[in-house]
């Protein structure tokens, strides 16, 4: 297959000493192993992934299908950030055990507290498919029937692909649908909680600090991966046992130095790297501020609250954090896009595109691609960001009416498939409801809904005309006071007949009737115009992908994150975020206390960290009197990284990635190496809390510490 050639040519071009980008770690040999090794890479590429021996990936871990992990010893020890681990430690926390304010220690393996539906994943193997998945897909007239017979081929080779009975597979795209691969795992489904920092260190700075540096967050936590008698994947047991993985990472004792090698290895979610000009444009000047508003507008009621309530603010915490977080990454990725020029370098790459289109005789396959998507995205901008509003406000941010979709969800279950498919879907919301009811205060969410529906109704270039005329206060109180789905049990009353007088009962709800007649309006109005637009869209980006790989072949092409494993390398860098301006690339204890306000629930810290710091008390793992904490480097991170090890150049882990620069995170749109820098925790930082603040050694005992820069291997005294 041409692409092929074309990737092979990609992975063995002789550019030197570049950083930026993640790399599918089956495919390292040639440009990127060289690269690595000039950056300091002293591994082969084989040590990184291999299917044959153990190897560096067999230690990587998606934990809980969003965030990374990875394995510390070889009784299924994992390591990942706090903020990753947050819902289980919120789940085991209440007034009388508030695990997030004291944080938590298991002494042994039988105080670690199960986590019911977690899960850990780990790669068996990589797989290229894309030839059985293209098979009869070019010479089909639509993208419509295109996209139709890559599913049924997908589908076939997922299910005759070769794996043992308790594995799985799953196929993901490339390059725009121009590569295909296929990965076999294993997830586990017994997980524990071990340990956790109280959330004035692992959250220290909380939503202040976010994305900013300098950092000083030991975001960090632990967790356990128990398998069945025979090392296999089990539901939860007391008769599981700890895992014993092929590979866990030892742990270096040596530090980091500025342009140190630094490999991040994990689950980056999602980026979009080639997107046209009028994309960006459209995110920069269209989507990003609404979102912003409308996220602002919810944390505000929910701040207010949690400032007055304690028992509110452990409801919240978690809800807070996650909405908070993109948030600000918004606002930092609109300023980063303006500042770094994105827009105009994408419409100079364009117009260097269409040269060489020119040049190369391409004018049937490509002469019309940046034509098409300058009207496409002309014609779907109202309809993009009528989804947003939409997904923002009645999905996302207002529990009420995301508790109201799902329920409107099961009724169109039930009218395309039946009463058996209703029954099976009832029984897997009510589980989930079971737990998010614990955490839904329906008076915060009434305040929350006025502000959001308020915005929805006057900005959403698509909303329903009867509810611009309703009064918003009368309409919250009405619907909050009398509907059902403010509470678990009214939820059980509205579900507890069969499925036909279920529907009936949901729909003389009146919060329900609120949901059913947005939801109506919104599929009737926007959902099938969007998806026709964005359909011929990705078509437009396939091509537009393959006429880059073909038309720069000497350029280094990465495929965009799309939540599988990557490789991302690079060094420990300061940087100049702005004139006169430069950040070192290492924090240490001294700024916490800089920051430090006694009774503030983002700078306040623990009274045994600050005796601690008095006394230098830092045992092995402080450096020259100072106690680290963080550090950067230049790696291309993004959301799904967190929790990733930060690995040096022998393969030891030396970090916790967890964060990204405030001036960088437009990384997923547009990668600067001058400003972009991924924040991680020092791994002596973390060892430091776990051995000198928790007095935990059961936990320092099991793992496998080590001096590479040093002649000697042998392990530290740690006191």
């Amino acid at each position: 297959m041409k692409f092929l050639k074309l990737l092979i040519l990609l992975f063995t071009i002789p550019i030197f000493s570049q950083q930026g980008g993640m790399w599918i770690p089956s495919l390292l040999k040639g440009m990127n192993e060289t690269e690595m090794k000039n950056l300091g890479m002293k591994m082969k590429a084989e040590d990184i992934y291999s299917v044959n021996k153990s190897s560096l990936k067999d230690a990587i871990v998606h934990f809980n299908g969003g965030c990374t992990s990875e394995i510390i010893s070889n009784k299924g020890l994992i390591l990942t950030n706090h903020h990753c681990g947050y819902d289980a430690i919120q789940s085991h926390s209440s007034l009388d055990h508030d695990y997030l304010q004291d944080g938590f220690w298991a002494r042994d393996i039988y105080a670690e507290l199960p986590n019911p539906g977690m899960v850990a994943t780990l790669i068996v193997s990589i797989n290229d498919v894309t030839d059985q998945v293209l098979e009869g897909v070019a010479a089909l007239p639509t993208e419509a029937e295109k996209q139709k017979k890559i599913q049924e081929n997908t589908t076939k080779v997922q299910n005759e692909f070769p794996r043992e009975s308790w594995q799985d597979t799953k196929i993901r795209t490339f390059y725009e649908g121009n590569q295909y691969i296929l990965f076999v795992t294993e997830t586990f489904k017994d997980i524990r909680l071990v340990g956790a920092p109280p959330s004035s260190i692992g959250k220290f700075g909380s939503d202040t600090d976010n994305w900013v540096w300098p950092r000083h967050t030991g975001d960090f936590s632990i967790f356990r991966i128990y398998a069945n008698r025979d090392n296999k994947p089990a539901e939860y047991s007391q008769d599981n046992i700890p895992y014993t993985p092929k590979h866990f990472l030892p742990i270096s004792l040596d530090g980091i130095s500025e342009d140190d090698f630094t490999l991040v290895f994990g689950f980056p979610g999602r980026t979009q790297e080639y997107l046209p000009s009028f994309a960006v444009e459209q995110i920069v000047n269209t989507l990003n501020p609404a979102k912003i508003e409308i996220r602002e507008a919810a944390l505000k009621v929910q701040d207010g609250f949690m400032r007055k309530d304690k028992a509110i603010k452990i409801q919240y915490a978690s809800k807070y954090a996650s909405v908070a977080n993109y948030w600000k990454k918004w606002i930092g990725e609109k300023q980063g896009l303006e500042k770094s020029n994105a827009i105009q370098l994408k419409k100079d790459f364009e117009a260097e595109f269409a040269k060489r289109v020119e040049k190369e005789g391409k004018n049937k396959e490509y002469g019309n691609i940046l034509k098409d998507f300058k009207e496409s995205y002309g014609e779907i901008t109202e309809y993009a960001l009528a989804r947003d509003y939409f997904n923002e406000v009645v999905l996302r941010n207002t529990e009420l009416l995301s508790f109201g979709f799902q329920l409107y969800q099961l009724e169109q279950i039930y009218a395309a498939k039946g009463e058996q498919a209703f029954n099976d879907r009832k029984d897997n919301l009510l589980k989930r409801f079971n737990e998010a009811y614990k955490d839904f205060n329906p008076t915060v969410d009434e305040r929350v809904f006025e502000q959001l529906m308020s915005l929805y109704l006057s900005k959403s270039p698509y909303s329903p005309p009867s509810l611009k005329k309703e009064d918003l206060n009368k309409l919250a109180s009405d619907v909050y006071k009398k509907s059902k789905l403010t509470s678990f049990e009214g939820i059980k009353e509205l579900l507890k007949g069969d499925a036909k007088s279920s529907i009936k009962d949901l729909n003389k709800d009146s919060g329900y009737e609120l949901v059913k007649l947005l939801a109506d309006y919104y599929n009737d109005k926007v959902t099938t115009i969007y998806n026709e637009l964005n359909l011929k869209i990705n078509g437009l980006q396939r091509e537009y992908m393959k006429a880059q790989l073909e038309l720069f072949p000497d350029a280094r092409h990465f495929p965009d994150a799309n939540s599988t494993l990557r490789v991302t390398y690079g060094k420990v860098k300061g940087y100049n975020p702005s004139d006169a301006v430069y950040y070192e690339a290492v924090t240490h204890l001294d700024g916490i206390m800089e920051k430090y306000i006694p009774g503030d629930y983002e700078f306040d810290v623990p009274t045994k960290l600050i005796q601690l710091y008095k006394n230098k008390d830092y045992g092995v793992y402080g450096e020259d009197g100072k106690m680290p904490v963080c550090f950067i480097g230049t790696n291309h991170t993004t959301g799904g990284n967190s929790g990733s090890p930060a690995i040096d150049a022998e393969g030891n882990l030396i970090g916790l990635n967890f964060d990204r620069v405030w001036e960088g995170t437009m990384s997923d749109i547009h990668y600067d190496p001058e400003i972009c820098r991924n924040i991680m925790v020092d791994i002596r930082y973390v060892l430091f809390i776990i051995d000198k603040f928790a007095n935990a050694d059961n936990l320092i005992e099991e793992m496998k510490l080590v001096h590479p820069k040093k002649s000697t291997k042998k392990t530290k005294k740690r006191r």
